[in-house]
């Protein structure tokens, strides 16, 4: 077991479904508490926020954590700290979520609030290029189940960033899907993907199989979970045709009570299929389980040999938004992997 998990630490590894706000530890949080909070949270506490039995209730700890970003500082803070876990398990670039619809709507819709923080996130990314040699994309996060207005301010505050910010990859819609599907946003992805920013959406968490037909429907590239594409052959056969990027995030499933078990879960099956599909962590430190233990339960629950779990390394840098060229290196790299 020590050999097969040296194996996956060794291996260079792209995480694309990650969520900065998810990442934060509760030693983190302490130290955020303490700089707003008058009555800081202790560790027992923080640590009791992060309990909860189905999805509803991580959507409420979520919100309780992102209550304590609030500055440029606190930002960079978490973003410094992501960046230092992510290397320590052999991941070479992240393509990291931010949840700019979150932001604006604490903010009082105020689009211009974002600048100073996003200044803290790209310090936090050079720092991590330089000192640990980790390359970080930032995807711009709506929220579907806010307004359509809402979204919009997103959507157009990536356009309008990425002129000067080339780490601005994309955008996507995080948020409830039980609450509002893909279809309302059709025009606001034509607009980013004009504009050249790449399109990944959630879809088929929470809902049926049809959520994922109408990301598909509306331009998605990469969709996250997609849960429920199992229960539609169809479907499964469409995704393979069309190699969409499937992000799996197991554990995180797992937790949030949409699937029974790590075991059930359809990465195997998908993997299977010859589908392009990536393991990811989703919000690690709500979930307990980072990128390098995803692939050591791929292992030990579904039984991925050394060689699938090379391919689902190679999968998530194929899968990544990253030049060809780069690509094509890190690809050599994992090959190299003994």
């Amino acid at each position: 077991m020590n050999d097969v998990a040296d194996f996956i630490r060794r291996l260079p590894k792209a995480e694309l479904h990650l969520h900065l706000e998810g990442t934060i530890a509760p030693a983190t949080l302490v130290e955020l508490s303490q700089r707003h909070d008058r009555e800081p949270l202790t560790q027992a506490e923080a640590e009791a926020l992060y309990r909860f039995q189905d999805f509803s209730g991580f959507l409420d700890a979520f919100k309780a954590v992102t209550n304590r970003l609030v500055g440029p500082a606190d930002y960079e803070l978490a973003a410094w700290r992501m960046a230092q876990r992510l290397a320590q398990q052999g991941i070479v670039h992240a393509e990291v979520y931010i949840s700019v619809g979150v932001i604006y709507v604490w903010r009082n819709h105020d689009p211009e609030c974002f600048e100073p923080i996003f200044a803290g996130l790209e310090q936090a990314r050079v720092r991590a290029q330089r000192e640990l040699g980790i390359s970080l994309y930032w995807i711009f996060d709506a929220v579907r189940h806010f307004t359509l207005e809402e979204a919009a301010r997103v959507f157009r505050k990536a356009i309008e960033m990425r002129c000067e910010y080339t780490s601005i990859i994309g955008i996507g819609l995080g948020g409830d899907e039980r609450r509002c599907g893909s279809e309302p946003f059709r025009e606001l992805y034509a607009e980013a993907r004009a504009a050249g920013l790449r399109l990944t959406n959630h879809a088929g968490e929470t809902t049926p199989p049809e959520a994922i037909r109408e990301a598909l429907a509306i331009g998605s590239e990469r969709i996250g979970h997609a849960l429920s594409a199992v229960q539609d052959s169809e479907l499964l056969e469409e995704l393979k045709v069309r190699s969409t990027p499937l992000e799996l995030n197991p554990t995180s499933n797992v937790r949030t009570g949409v699937c029974a078990s790590w075991a059930e879960h359809p990465l195997r099956r998908y993997f299977d299929l010859g589908l392009l599909v990536t393991l990811n962590s989703d919000d690690p430190a709500f979930f307990g389980s980072d990128l390098e233990g995803e692939y050591m339960l791929a292992h030990t629950e579904q039984g991925f040999t050394r060689d699938e779990l090379r391919r689902l390394a190679s999968n998530s840098i194929e899968a990544s938004f990253l030049p060809e060229v780069e690509k094509a290196s890190w690809t050599a790299r994992i090959e190299s992997i003994g």
